[in-house]
């Protein structure tokens, strides 16, 4: 009888993204969210970068038409202690702001949810969530 697949996997590796410019793409997670350059590799004569941030992988790579929209990776959510702290910093930061102030959803969780969009160069959405405590 088969298995399902997490009987034989251990961990999310890593989520795959185009980047229009992988240099862009790199320097937007190392620089404005704090991501750490994991690797950086050829493939024929593209490049491939892995961007690291605790177990969260995220490989990108040059040679294929970003998709500049949501959807083809709808988006990452982080997890936020503090949103107000993190929404004026991504405003700090000149992040493109999807939303212009932090919204909620009171009937997630026990007590709601509190959190804010942001673009990255790609066009993707990166959330920032704050669970109520």
């Amino acid at each position: 009888m088969a298995e399902k697949m997490t009987a034989f996997t251990t961990d999310f590796q890593h989520s795959g993204m185009p980047a229009k410019d992988l240099d862009e793409t790199i320097g937007f997670y190392t620089e404005k969210l704090g991501f750490e350059l994991a690797g950086l590799f050829h493939n024929g004569g593209n490049r491939c970068a892995f961007l690291r941030y605790g177990h969260l992988t995220i490989e990108t790579w040059e040679g294929d038409p970003a998709p500049m929209t949501t959807g083809a990776i709808n988006h990452w959510a982080f997890d936020t202690p503090d949103i107000e702290a993190a929404f004026a910093n991504a405003k700090e930061l000149g992040l493109k702001l999807k939303d212009t102030e932090i919204q909620s959803i009171p009937s997630f969780w026990d007590k709601g949810i509190r959190y804010f969009n942001v673009y990255g160069p790609n066009g993707e959405t990166i959330e920032f969530c704050q669970i109520v405590k």
